[in-house]
């Protein structure tokens, strides 16, 4: 039977790794424009490879 891991959550932003800001601005037809921010330490992910974690104390 197959082991399922988990994935690691990257710590920055907590599994939620983009974000949607509005300018301000609309568009002709009246909706807001936006723009997408992705979080820099997992590049958009979410989640952090295991090799990124940093191991504390021994």
């Amino acid at each position: 039977m197959p082991q399922h891991t988990r994935a690691r959550v990257c710590r920055d932003c907590d599994g939620h790794a983009t974000a949607h800001i509005t300018t301000g601005t609309r568009h002709r037809d009246g909706t807001r424009l936006t723009l997408r921010i992705a979080c820099p330490a997992c590049k958009g992910s979410g989640t952090v490879p295991a090799a990124r974690l940093a191991r504390v104390g021994r």
